[in-house]
């Protein structure tokens, strides 16, 4: 029997197919639409929700329901599959809502749109952020949060600037976001590797680095890695920590992906942290707006000093119209009403691939699908050879990402590759994942010959 919100579903996506309603447009107000259907508030509701979570509409808090906009070009979708980017998918990004923000920003700091402001970044966001980053169990004040340009800003500014312990070298896991390697590399670091895997790292090799090398800090991605898409387990952040304090060493914990985290039991390192060792970034980019190039970055007291005169040094200041949006997008709800929908989103994007990934299993592969986020890790058996295999799946309009691209140290001979689900359809997901184990089959069929 077909239920009192569905008819109204049906009612609304008449009015799209008539033209009554056009894109952009504002839908009737939940009152209007209840006396009009002769049905209470809490169903209409339940149907401009559903829609919503159908990307039909879209929702700004104290404002409505407004109609998505969709592009007719008429253009078939491009045949690549790309499975070497780890970006947000475009359709779901929030373009209304925060266009809706940057038209209050430019109207509520009008005054100070095109100076030169506050260095450690906008004090009305700084302490947004205090609030939002204690839901993630970061307990600071809004004295030792600075803002960047991007968490790449916080991430240069770190690899350049001296610290306490009076050490030299960075300690990166391999392996890890190739970004951060080129970036230290380039300003004339010295790195230095541990190999991380499926289970982790070893923390006996760990120990050993601290003590025999002068390790000035650890870059460590402790949830959803990048590459390996894997997260540490609160017993091994708990050792990390433990061995930072023994041997002053500093830890830079990259926590880009806290926002698609599901598991509320899983800390940051930074909460096990009392000996202030821990530095903690975040960034809005990867799962909420990438072009707004905001990121922050926690610091304790003893160094703040230095971190402020190099980002004066880089930029003065991050953009304000920028900064005012993403505190009016925290502070009206959106952000929280965008993160539920991106972890529905993602979290059944990883189930279509860990369903399909349990009929195309090969003798000798190795991969780990977590519960949620933007990619998995796919090691090959010895007999198969990575580079070979990605021109093949490039010759088929698939494109993947060698291990290659996110080692430096040592050049590690690391027989795997990245795939990248965020930005592609279920369909997507579904054609190009039969293409490359179609592919690996043939490769492998082709060795034993």
């Amino acid at each position: 029997m077909e239920k009192k919100y569905e008819r109204v579903i049906k009612y609304v996506e008449k009015l799209i197919e008539s033209n009554q309603l056009k894109q952009g447009e504002r839908l009737p107000s939940i009152r209007l639409m209840a006396d009009k259907l002769k049905c209470n508030k809490a169903t209409i509701i339940r149907a401009y929700d559903e829609l919503v979570m159908n990307h039909k509409l879209y929702t700004i808090p104290k404002s409505g329901y407004y109609l998505v906009e969709t592009n007719k070009s008429g253009k078939e979708e491009s045949k690549l599959i790309d499975f070497s980017e780890a970006i947000p998918d475009p359709r779901l990004l929030p373009y209304k809502e925060f266009n809706h923000c940057i038209n209050k920003a430019v109207e509520t700091y009008r005054d100070s749109l095109f100076l030169c402001t506050e260095t450690q970044g906008m004090q009305s966001l700084r302490k947004v952020l205090q609030d939002h980053f204690s839901e993630y169990q970061v307990f600071t004040t809004e004295e030792k949060i600075f803002i960047t340009s991007g968490s790449q800003q916080a991430l240069s500014i770190l690899s350049n600037m001296s610290f306490p312990n009076d050490k030299k070298n960075i300690l990166v896991e391999q392996p890890t976001y190739r970004l951060m390697q080129d970036m230290a590399l380039l300003n004339g670091n010295k790195l230095i590797g541990i190999k991380r895997n499926f289970h982790g790292i070893d923390l006996k090799e760990l120990e050993k680095l601290f003590k025999q090398e002068s390790i000035k800090f650890f870059y460590t991605i402790p949830r959803f890695h990048n590459p390996l898409g894997t997260s540490y387990s609160e017993k091994e952040k708990m050792k990390i920590v433990e061995l930072a304090q023994k041997y002053d060493v500093y830890i830079v914990e990259d926590d880009y992906f806290i926002d698609i985290e599901t598991n509320r039991k899983a800390l940051p390192l930074y909460y096990y942290d009392t000996s202030k060792k821990v530095i903690y970034i975040k960034s809005f980019s990867k799962t909420f707006m990438p072009g707004i190039r905001i990121g922050a970055v926690v610091l304790h007291d003893h160094l703040k000093d230095e971190f402020f005169e190099h980002k004066r040094c880089h930029d003065q200041s991050t953009s304000v119209l920028a900064q005012g949006a993403l505190e009016i997008f925290i502070n009206s709800g959106m952000y929280k009403n965008h993160v539920r929908k991106i972890q529905r989103e993602y979290e059944k994007k990883m189930a279509c691939l860990r369903e399909l990934l349990k009929t195309k299993s090969i003798e000798g592969m190795e991969y780990f699908v977590p519960t949620t986020g933007f990619f998995i890790w796919v090691k090959l058996p010895p007999e198969l050879n990575v580079n070979i295999l990605a021109r093949r799946l490039k010759e088929k309009n698939i494109l993947i990402s060698t291990a290659k691209e996110f080692l430096t140290v040592k050049q590690l001979d690391e027989n795997s590759f990245r795939i990248a689900i965020s930005h592609l359809s279920i369909d997507q997901i579904r054609y190009g994942l039969k293409t490359v184990f179609e592919e690996i089959k043939d490769y492998a069929c082709l060795r034993v010959q």
